[in-house]
């Protein structure tokens, strides 16, 4: 279930904003603007629909969010195809949440860490309590609900027991040095600005968990198209968390709000020390150079070009199983597999094999237990890459067309039919843009290497993923301890390798996000949030040492 809106006394809102929107109409679920530990009334609504609705009648889904913003009394509210509203934020209400951050910041930094820890815990506990209502959140916004249980698995291990106590260990280590005790301790940034993306803004929202873990307030934009989700995991999970561990209000502030507008404020703004970007690479390139330039750290999670590496000796199935992760939610997700790299002695196999396993994957209502496929609105590039590919000289495995809600190919459907082509040769395959660029679609190229000797084509392998100008995950598919230890030892390239394992599934210990290049810009690397929300700090405390002596070495 939803959160109603609050109607409870409480003490007044920040200066400038009224405390709590009126009642949402009957039956409504309603989220205001959360800001300093309040319900706050914004500026107008934002409407969500379910994802049902959207392929059942989409004129009349449309007709309705129109309707509800221009009269938020109408009638329209009691359609069963409303899900619920999120106020909207103005400059003002944007500036606010800010500024109630930056006067929470220095008390929660003070508190131990060993306290703000047990957030990671209860969060964890939370999200399993409320798996029903998660899955259902995602739903709601056409997320196939096994990509939503996916995301839900990729959280829990995120907030895994091994994962917490591996970001304690890392956040303070003490040493004992010649009568001194010296300390590595990680200090928080400040306040963080997080920018969750359309296409997937829940989850990634949930990564402000970890900021406030390290020791920092957060202000989290919700996007305008997509918030619902997101003010439901901040202000029905997260903030009660914070109440239950006497957090400062400020700690946690969330507003829904253009992006642009919000970018421009928080870049503008001193009180905000980072900004965790999630987005496309062009724009978030430009974004860390102007954040760069207002001295703020940029912390970027860009597209990503995906490579899966299949040697001739792995297990064809497995590998199949993994390239067919590229078409959760019609591959509109930065992590999934963008293209393969085949030896020549099992292309053949490998490619029937990856055949067959696509025609299990279909369109359908997003509740459909075994839909991945989302839908796709704008297609037109699509298309436009798979016609320069097969001009180019690639071949059509599988798919191809715009398909209907029940597989039938359609000129009008909204789902895209899950593509494959096969491209021969690695020296031209980036001069194909769907090998060389992210594509954002259900569709992977498979690039069968010309025949050599396998010393050669294992150096030719290795050049092309670390030639990547992208650098999120990379995959390899091998039995052979040389070229497994080969690749662990040489590729340089991206934030996270998998051999012989799920490319998109997350894991206890190892880093949930992060890579290099066009990915994670300048400062780009494998990313813990918490670490990546704070510092290092060298601390030393002597006892009963001359400053003299300790300067000369005694």
């Amino acid at each position: 279930m939803l959160r109603e809106a609050a109607q409870e006394e409480s003490a007044p809102a920040p200066s400038g904003l009224q405390e709590e929107s009126a009642q949402a109409p009957s039956g409504l679920k309603s989220y205001d603007l959360y800001i300093a530990g309040k319900d706050v009334a914004g500026d107008g609504w934002v409407y969500t629909v379910s994802g049902r609705s959207l392929l059942e009648d989409v004129f009349t889904s449309v007709s309705l969010k129109r309707s509800l913003e221009q009269d938020p009394e109408s009638e329209a509210s009691q359609h069963p195809y409303v899900v619920g509203r999120c106020a909207i934020a103005d400059d003002d209400a944007i500036d606010l949440a800010t500024q109630a951050a930056a006067a929470a910041a220095s008390d929660w930094a003070a508190v131990p860490l060993e306290r703000r820890m047990r957030l990671g815990t209860r969060f964890r506990e939370e999200l399993i309590k409320h798996q029903d209502e998660f899955l259902e959140m995602l739903v709601a916004e056409s997320h196939p609900v096994k990509l939503a249980r996916w995301e839900l698995s990729c959280l829990l291990q995120i907030y895994a027991p091994g994962s917490l106590r591996w970001y304690m260990k890392q956040m303070r280590v003490e040493k004992e040095y010649s009568g001194r005790k010296l300390i590595l301790q990680r200090q928080p940034d400040g306040v963080v600005a997080f920018n969750p993306p359309q296409n997937a803004p829940l989850p990634s929202a949930a990564l402000c968990v970890l900021a406030l873990m390290a020791g920092n307030s957060v202000v989290v934009r919700a996007p305008r198209s997509i918030a619902l989700s997101t003010m439901w995991l901040l202000r029905d999970i997260v903030a009660p968390l914070l109440e239950e561990l006497d957090a400062p209000p400020g700690v946690l502030n969330a507003v829904c709000s253009n992006p642009k507008q919000t970018m421009d404020r928080w870049i503008a703004d001193p009180l905000i020390n980072d900004i965790f970007y999630i987005g496309g690479s062009q724009e978030g390139l430009r974004f860390e150079q102007r954040c760069v330039a207002h001295g703020k750290k940029p912390i970027l999670e860009l597209a990503g070009n995906d490579g899966i590496v299949v040697w001739k000796d792995a297990d064809i199935k497995w590998a199949a199983e993994a390239i067919t992760e590229s078409f959760f939610g019609s591959g509109q997700i930065c992590m999934v597999p963008n293209y393969v790299l085949a030896h020549p002695d099992i292309a053949e196999a490998l490619i029937a094999e990856v055949r067959e396993q696509v025609k299990g994957i279909r369109p359908g209502f997003p509740e459909e237990e075994d839909v991945l496929l989302s839908p796709v609105r704008r297609s037109e590039r699509f298309f436009r890459l798979l016609r320069q590919a097969l001009d180019n000289g690639a071949s059509l495995v599988t798919g191809g067309n715009r398909t209907e809600l029940d597989g039938t190919p359609s000129e009008t459907g909204v789902f895209l039919q899950p593509t494959v082509l096969r491209v021969d040769g690695l020296d031209r395959a980036r001069t194909f843009d769907v090998v060389r660029e992210e594509t954002f679609f259900p569709l992977i190229p498979i690039v069968v290497a010309e025949r050599d000797n396998d010393d050669a084509l294992l150096e030719s392998f290795l050049r092309f993923v670390n030639s990547n100008s992208y650098g999120l995950r990379n995959s390899l598919w091998s039995r052979s301890d040389h070229v497994i230890e080969t690749f662990v030892r040489r590729v340089v390239n991206g934030g996270l390798l998998k051999v012989n394992d799920s490319h998109i599934g997350f894991l206890p210990y190892l880093p949930s996000h992060g890579g290099t290049g066009r990915t994670g810009g300048a400062f780009g690397e494998a990313n813990y949030p918490m670490l990546k929300t704070s510092h290092v700090q060298g601390v030393s405390i002597a006892r009963d040492i001359s400053p003299y002596d300790a300067v000369f070495g005694a």
